[in-house]
């Protein structure tokens, strides 16, 4: 029977033909620009307004205001306090939010077709005109401190935020998390969050993205009703070039000590690319074989054949200039030792040898299938056009992806291995406990060894 059933085990289809909706472009008269995007048959409309103007821009000193500053644009405006402008937005059945990331900074809003204007006249009110109210301000601030003591506790945010400070230089913006650290957080007041958000409060610079079904809706009729008054605030500061260097010159192994811990957070990689690689496509099928499916080379090899972990993935993190690569496992402390060996194997077998014809057919089935299933609700087609806004890339980069995807050779993937990941120069950083593993002497085979303490030990 079990011969049977093997037998008439389904296979993959091919995948079904998908094209990205078309959008257009136009530019109200103070510079600021608006995409439509019909969607036809989603009259749940999304609506984006992106400023270029993300963590990776702020003065190191006020680290975290961005993010910050981005929370507290629903907290007040000047008509509206926070629970009036929740308030506002319920009764035209829309939701309102913002957020800022390392790229840029946005604000949006769900709501009923029939109701996009009163939306988007909120939405301009949120961005053009907070208040950042001193004890919502403070509130936001305390909150963002007491998570900084939880990813102290919480061994994979530990080890991702000691990662980040190994591989890159102190003078890049990228060897922290987005939203600060308790040092540049706990100072942070009102007017620090007011000057981060007006640094990208350039109409010029700001761009308003519309999705859903647009059927006698003229969008950019609307936005000039509502966005061409604004102008260029006081305090607004251009695009700057991002450091994002390597601190280091050989490999190096990082070990965060924390007695007693059972497992071992493990984390491998250095400074990868930015998003408008040349062979961005070429990368993420890479990507994908190396640590990006269940079926992945680094799965396969440390959960399914080791039984090290259950689960271990690798992948780069693309921004405006060049975030992180890494590969990540959490592993029993007694092979922690082991489980380093092979994936470095595994990175090093990525590098040398070109991946085998399946292998390649997977990965790039499992891209091209899965790209139109995040395009079903206009949210996720706002978000990637925003996207493209936000790293300056083609109109036609969506359209084209999955004919890009499915162009790339196994020689393709050979070299984008071979030119973008680094074992000589790559950092090793583990939290868990040190001297479990026979004092720490048998990680030097990786390269040279610190064991750190932290200050604060997480208690319990």
């Amino acid at each position: 029977m079990s011969e049977i059933v093997v037998a008439e085990r389904p296979t993959p289809g091919d995948p079904r033909p998908y094209l990205f909706p078309a959008f257009e472009r136009t530019r109200l008269s103070n510079g600021l620009t608006v995409i439509a995007v019909p969607v036809p048959g989603r009259p749940l409309v999304t609506a984006s307004l992106v400023l270029r103007n993300g963590a990776v821009d702020e003065v190191a000193a006020y680290a975290g205001a961005t993010v910050l500053a981005a929370r507290a644009l629903s907290e007040g405006t000047k008509r509206y306090d926070a629970i009036a402008l929740v308030e506002a937005a319920e009764r035209l059945g829309a939701s309102i939010h913002a957020e800022a990331g390392w790229d840029s900074m946005s604000a949006g809003v769900e709501v009923p077709a029939a109701r996009l204007e009163p939306a988007l006249d909120l939405l301009a009110e949120m961005i053009a005109e907070p208040t950042f109210p001193s004890s919502e301000v403070e509130r936001l601030r305390d909150e963002r401190l007491n998570d900084l003591l939880q990813a102290r506790a919480d061994p994979r945010r530990r080890v991702d935020e000691a990662f980040v400070d190994t591989i890159y230089t102190a003078d890049s913006p990228y060897h922290r998390p987005a939203a600060g650290l308790r040092d540049t957080v706990e100072p942070l007041a009102a007017d620090d969050l007011r000057r981060a958000w007006a640094r990208g409060m350039d109409p010029g610079r700001i761009t308003l993205v519309v999705g859903g079904d647009l059927v006698g809706v003229d969008v950019a009729a609307i936005a000039e009703r509502l966005f061409a008054g604004w102008r260029t605030a006081p305090g607004v500061v251009g695009a700057s070039p991002i450091v994002a260097e390597a601190a280091l010159t050989s490999r190096l192994v990082r070990f965060i000590h924390r007695p007693g811990a059972v497992q071992t957070e493990i984390r491998i990689g250095h400074p990868g690319v930015s998003r408008r690689t040349p062979d961005y496509h070429a990368i993420s099928v890479m990507s994908t074989i190396l640590g990006g499916l269940f079926n992945s080379r680094l799965n396969r090899n440390l959960r399914e054949d080791k039984g090290y972990t259950y689960g271990a993935g690798a992948g780069f993190d693309m921004r405006r200039a060049a975030g992180p690569f890494v590969a990540r496992a959490a592993v029993n402390t007694e092979v922690t030792v082991p489980a380093i060996r092979e994936m470095l194997l595994e990175l090093q077998r990525m590098r040398s040898e070109p991946v085998a014809d399946d292998e390649l057919r997977a990965a790039r089935d499992f891209l091209i299938g899965v790209f139109p299933l995040r395009f079903e609700t206009p949210g996720p087609v706002v978000g990637s056009i925003a996207g493209l806004v936000v790293h300056d890339l083609p109109d036609d980069e969506l359209a084209t992806y999955r004919s890009r995807i499915e162009a790339v050779t196994r020689e393709d993937v050979w070299a984008a291995a071979r030119e973008r990941i680094d074992l000589e120069r790559a950092g090793i950083v583990l939290v868990g406990d040190a001297d479990a593993i026979e004092g720490g002497a048998p990680l030097e085979e990786f390269g040279p060894l610190e064991i750190l303490r932290d200050e604060d030990p997480p208690s319990g």
